[in-house]
């Protein structure tokens, strides 16, 4: 059987190719693209994000050009001959350069095009909603944007020729907030032309509307459906498609791509920092959750756990250390069940995988491997100038060894996001969380025991399924006697798909829930203010982010090791960092040693005393604050 492919110059990953078979043998390939690799003879060709391979290699292009009205390559093909059954699906076979950038024939062959040649192909806007993941994942996809020739980012969605909105699916008031903006984009491209014309809009053509991130995943077919809002939807593990989804775009297609992946990492993408000038940044360590609670859409919209390798966390951290980046908080929809697999037997819960004491698990017993605290050792270790922080973790991962981690490296803040969801036993069951309110309680009291200095956080849902006041007051209790230093409160919304949509009735009156949540909150700050109270005299080391927005001239403001706000005057202190010998104003980045003089229920203010190392601070310590109910 022989194939005749059609292509359209430059040799790139976003072209559409048509591949015709010269027999009477069925259409093998409907749009893909076809490269040389050059360290082998054969033709690699791909369809959308699936690589083929055949024998013998293509023969060089003739001259001609690719006609966008007639969709048809005129003066030329490329001609590739195959024996029946020689083209096969490979997932071996990989070019030594990566698919993913754009191709262009030289003298040599056909080789990747170098960043200046990549043609700028439009203008980007974003917005993300939600939680810490959605930001890094945007980071991941203006990489793979900016290799396909979409370089440039604007501020405001009028400019854009592309605008992509990385969407939450959590809780339907995020849904809600999506939905608004995407009535606006309508609205932007509708009225593309009339503001082009009173120059209100500087884009070159209507822009491309992109629904990335859980929405997408969990209303794909309702976005598409929506009055042409949207021109593409794209799940968390497809990102890679991009290009290809918003070329469809111009030949009159919805781009579509919501296929979960049980691989994909994205490890071996660079993120593009949006804030460029940041001393923190997020680096994605897993992916997926395994836990399936009874309320949560996240293992419908980001499937099953996987992990990153050891080996491409460090590198990217050392990446970040060479660009000045001082804090690096590690993230996973279940961080702490980390595991870089490194042998694939199975083994039995106890010996190599423990649970936090008296928890349990309906997932699959973990495999050997690295696991996170074997991932925290090594990034602190080889960057002890450098603090951790993670999120967001199940408390049952938190063995006793992982805690004495914790206590022992001074440069994995002390700060350990606890979710409870419900102070209630029979919801904390209903909800499936694997725990009870005294074995939830007993944790708590082992973290403070082994990290006295400790600040815990968590998460609450009020009016879950079948919820009685009883015991949304037992969840009120827990809040007072654990005394958190911050807590995120929400009413519940009943999700799609999840085992309580399935099993349980929605019957919290919205009214109720409102209530409920208001008494929440309401507890969360009459009980939180000891924890920053009991902090008054001591001395925190402050990583110094940037001018304090009330004080924009005379303050700056920086996060303590517990994850507090901590403001103070920035007049010239000493400087013992070994980078600057006298007194100097300190610099966003500083680590600033400052005396706590006055709290209030959400931040703290003191005095500034002198720059210094993460390390040279913790060696000198002698102070630890603990906050205990």
């Amino acid at each position: 059987m022989g194939l005749h492919v059609l292509r359209a110059p430059p040799f790139s990953s976003s072209t559409s190719i048509i591949f015709k078979p010269t027999s009477s043998a069925s259409l093998l390939f409907k749009f893909g693209y076809a490269f040389n690799s050059p360290s082998s003879t054969r033709t690699y060709f791909r369809v959308s994000s699936l690589k083929y391979v055949a024998s013998p290699p293509t023969s060089i292009p003739l001259s001609g050009y690719f006609s966008r009205r007639t969709r048809r390559f005129h003066g030329g093909f490329i001609a590739a001959t195959a024996a029946p059954g020689s083209v096969k699906k490979s997932e071996e076979l990989r070019p030594s350069v990566s698919p993913d950038q754009s191709w262009v024939q030289r003298q040599n062959g056909i080789e990747p095009l170098t960043g200046s040649e990549v043609p700028l192909r439009g203008r980007i806007y974003h917005e993300t909603y939600g939680c810490q993941m959605n930001i890094n994942d945007m980071e991941v996809v203006l990489s793979i944007m900016k290799n396909a020739g979409y370089s440039e980012t604007v501020d405001v969605p009028e400019t854009a020729e592309v605008i992509f909105i990385n969407t939450c699916a959590i809780r339907d008031n995020a849904e809600q907030k999506v939905w608004q903006r995407l009535n606006y984009f309508w609205f932007l491209k509708r009225e593309w032309k009339s503001n082009v014309a009173i120059g209100r809009s500087q884009s070159r053509h209507p822009p491309k509307v992109v629904v990335l991130g859980c929405m997408a995943e969990r209303l794909k077919d309702k976005i598409l459906d929506a009055d042409k809002m949207v021109d593409v939807v794209c799940g968390p593990d497809a990102y890679r498609d991009l290009p290809r989804l918003l070329d469809e775009v111009d030949y009159g297609q919805k781009g579509i791509n919501t296929l979960l992946s049980l691989e994909e990492t994205y490890a071996d993408i660079s993120p593009v920092r949006i804030s460029k000038n940041s001393v923190t940044a997020f680096v994605s360590v897993m992916r997926g959750c395994n836990n399936m609670c009874s309320f949560c859409i996240v293992p419908f919209t980001r499937g099953r756990e996987r992990s990153r390798p050891v080996e491409s966390i460090v590198s990217e951290v050392r990446e970040l250390y060479r660009e000045g980046v001082k804090e690096v908080t590690l993230l996973g929809q279940n961080v702490n069940s980390y595991n870089d697999i490194i042998d694939n037997t199975d083994v039995e819960p106890g010996t190599n995988w423990k649970l936090s004491d008296g928890f349990s698990t309906i997932a699959k017993v973990k495999k050997m491997g690295l696991r996170f605290s074997d991932l925290l050792d090594r990034l602190s270790t080889e960057f002890p100038e450098m603090r951790f922080r993670y999120t967001s973790p199940h408390p049952k991962d938190f063995p006793d060894e992982f805690l004495y981690l914790m206590r022992d490296k001074h440069n994995i803040c002390k700060s350990i996001h606890l979710p409870a969801q419900s102070g209630n036993s029979t919801v904390l069951e209903r909800m499936r969380r694997g725990y009870t309110r005294e074995v939830y309680l007993d944790l708590v009291h082992k973290i403070r025991s082994i990290i006295p200095d400790v600040g815990i956080t968590s998460d609450f849902i009020c009016g879950f399924c079948g919820e009685t006041e009883e015991e949304h007051a037992d969840t009120l209790s827990l809040i007072k006697e654990v005394g958190y230093d911050m807590a995120y409160m929400f009413a519940y919304s009943m999700r799609e798909k999840t085992h309580a949509h399935r099993n349980y009735v929605d019957d919290v009156p919205e009214e109720v829930k409102q209530r409920r949540l208001t008494e929440l909150i309401e507890t969360f700050r009459n009980s939180t203010g000891q924890c920053y109270d009991m902090q008054i005299g001591s001395i925190q080391l402050v990583l110094v982010e940037g001018p304090n927005k009330r004080a924009l001239e005379t303050e700056m403001i920086g996060k303590s090791d517990r994850g507090h706000r901590v403001s103070f005057v920035n007049v010239a202190i000493p400087h013992r960092d070994g980078d600057y010998d006298g007194q100097r104003k300190v610099a966003i980045g500083d680590f600033v040693e400052v005396r706590i003089s006055k709290s209030t229920r959400a931040s703290l203010f003191g005095e500034a005393l002198a720059v210094t190392k993460l390390s040279s601070f913790y060696n000198s310590m002698d102070e630890s604050i603990a906050c205990v109910s």
